[in-house]
């Protein structure tokens, strides 16, 4: 069985929230993640936050992030301008908005990010197949670039390559489930044209990683996991939601109590390296310093 058949099958047990992901501004998207304490984005952001110290030591220039799966340009909100979830619940939320056309949203967005400190040494390109959330992310100024691309069905467009090569590290934060590998043996001939990016991944408890870590591997990728850490995702949207995952990660041999069992969906996170780098600082140096 093709993870991409797998991970259809595991991906018909968790709600589906497809109807917030295309739309022209982002305050639904918000709205509907709000309902689950969708949390996974400020889990990450200080792990995200100590690699790109331990790059800036090593590359000493600006750091490009390719966002994989980047919606509206959530992550890189706040990586650039040190914000949290729950700073941007409230702000797509705000009364203000609340009648305002997708026009007049992207406009206040516009000034409301200008407005904020911004990390200078920190560039994002962002890739989803969601073209108003990608136009949206743009526009308001989140992403430096973004590509509208389903990498599981098509190639990765020969203009889009050149752009790609200056990446420092990649990062994904709930795609991997929706992607395979099929997605990153497309894009690693063009994130590895100059030099080999870091891959940092949090991944569902209940998808397999195997098949990704094999392809980094032919690549000369060697990937840890940081063991004994588990990230929560978002609250579990129903009972019936709940049971089905629970059975999932039983018949994957996970045991949930006191994890998955609680009510909330966990991540683990995956790193993946050069073997001589990986060699030379494990993970839990780079991940917990």
């Amino acid at each position: 069985m093709t993870s991409s058949v797998t991970f259809e099958k595991i991906n018909e047990v968790k709600f589906n929230m497809d109807n917030i992901y295309d739309q022209p501004d982002p305050r639904s998207y918000f709205q509907e993640l709000r309902k689950f304490d969708y949390s996974i984005p400020d889990v990450a952001k200080p792990v995200f936050q100590k690699l790109i110290s331990g790059l800036r030591r090593e590359r000493h220039h600006t750091i490009h992030i390719l966002d994989l799966g980047c919606s509206y340009g959530v992550n890189s909100a706040l990586l650039k301008h040190d914000l949290s979830m729950d700073d941007l619940y409230e702000h797509w939320n705000h009364e203000k908005l609340a009648d305002a056309t997708p026009e007049e949203v992207i406009q206040h967005d516009r000034r409301f990010f200008s407005d904020l400190r911004e990390t200078a040494d920190i560039e994002v390109i962002g890739i989803d197949q969601s073209k108003n959330a990608i136009a949206c992310a743009e526009e308001i100024g989140l992403l430096n670039e973004g590509l509208v691309l389903n990498l599981e069905t098509e190639a990765l467009p020969p203009a889009a390559k050149e752009g790609l090569a200056p990446v420092d590290l990649m990062i994904s934060t709930g795609c991997v489930g929706y992607v395979t590998e099929k997605s990153f043996e497309r894009l690693l001939p063009a994130v590895t044209q100059d030099t080999q990016p870091w891959i940092a991944n949090f991944v569902l408890r209940m998808f397999p990683f195997d098949a990704i870590e094999q392809t980094l591997s032919e690549w000369g990728y060697t990937t840890e996991k940081l063991d004994g850490q588990t990230f929560v995702q978002r609250q579990f949207a129903s009972d019936d939601e709940q049971q089905q995952v629970l059975e999932q990660l039983r018949q994957k041999g996970i045991d949930p109590t006191g994890k998955e069992a609680e009510g909330q969906l966990l991540a683990e996170f995956f790193l993946s390296r050069p073997a001589k780098e990986a060699a030379a600082r494990p993970i839990e140096e780079l991940a917990l310093a």
